[in-house]
This record gives C-alpha cells, sequence and structure tokens, in this order.
C-alpha cells in the first residue's frame, strides 16, 4: 500500500467537493482522460473511465462519509482501490493499493504518487477558491 499525508489549508467542505466532483476529476488527476456519469456522486454508481493510454473501464465510489472518501477503478489488468481521509489540522492522508498485472508493471511509476495526487488536489482546491 502507498500513503502519504499532507496539510492541505482548504475548507474540508471544498476539499471534499473536489474529490466528490467526479466528472472534473480528470482536470488534476492526469492519469484520467474521461469520466462519463451522473454528476451527483453515490456509493456503488459506476463512471466509464477512460485512462492512459486510452484503456476503458469503471470507476466508483465505495465510501462517502463526511471525514473519508473511498474510491475504486479499474480497467484491463489493473484494479486500484484509493482512500482519502481528512484529519484535523487541515491534514489529508490518502493511500491506496493497486493489482493486476499491468499493475505490477506499472509500480515504479506509481511510487511517489499518493504525496503527488495530495498536491494536485491541494492545487486544485485552491484554484477553484479562487474562481469562487
Amino acid at each position: 500500500m502507498e500513503q502519504a499525508v499532507s496539510r492541505i489549508p482548504a475548507d474540508p467542505i471544498a476539499i471534499r467537493h473536489t474529490l466528490l466532483d467526479t466528472l472534473s476529476l480528470p482536470e488534476w488527476n492526469e492519469a484520467f482522460l474521461a469520466i462519463d456519469g451522473p454528476d451527483e456522486p453515490a456509493v456503488g454508481v459506476r463512471y466509464a473511465l477512460r485512462v492512459r493510454p486510452g484503456l476503458s473501464g469503471h470507476l466508483e465510489y465505495t465510501a462517502i462519509e463526511p471525514d473519508r472518501i473511498e474510491i475504486s477503478w479499474q480497467v484491463p489488468g489493473f484494479h486500484e482501490t484509493g482512500s482519502w481521509i481528512l484529519g484535523p489540522d487541515d491534514q489529508v492522508t490518502h493511500s491506496f493499493e493497486q493489482a493486476g498485472p499491468l499493475a505490477a508493471v506499472l509500480r515504479p511509476a506509481y511510487r511517489g504518487i499518493a504525496s503527488v495526487r495530495l498536491g494536485r488536489l491541494a492545487n486544485r482546491v485552491t484554484q477553484l477558491s479562487r474562481t469562487a
């Protein structure tokens, strides 16, 4: 399992909104090319997903709680389950596990990516707060 913790000085509601704005995830997660599905996220709803380098699969939320959001996504040969935990003092923890033959091949490229994702989340939240 890969895990990272970062302080994101933003309203937890803004962080949750960013994580739950499913159709906008490709705007800050470079692995995702496109996501299609309903505007309102719900546990167990499958979203059509296209990832680099053009593989198709699906994404779904497996938990949506006040301080925890879990997401699962998969494409042929690759499956990831991840969580985002909103803690006290602006602390956000992101962890994930990956499985499948493609995940094994890509494992070196995913080292440190939990920290990178936290940075991208922080940048996205900051960007959205400036435009609000």
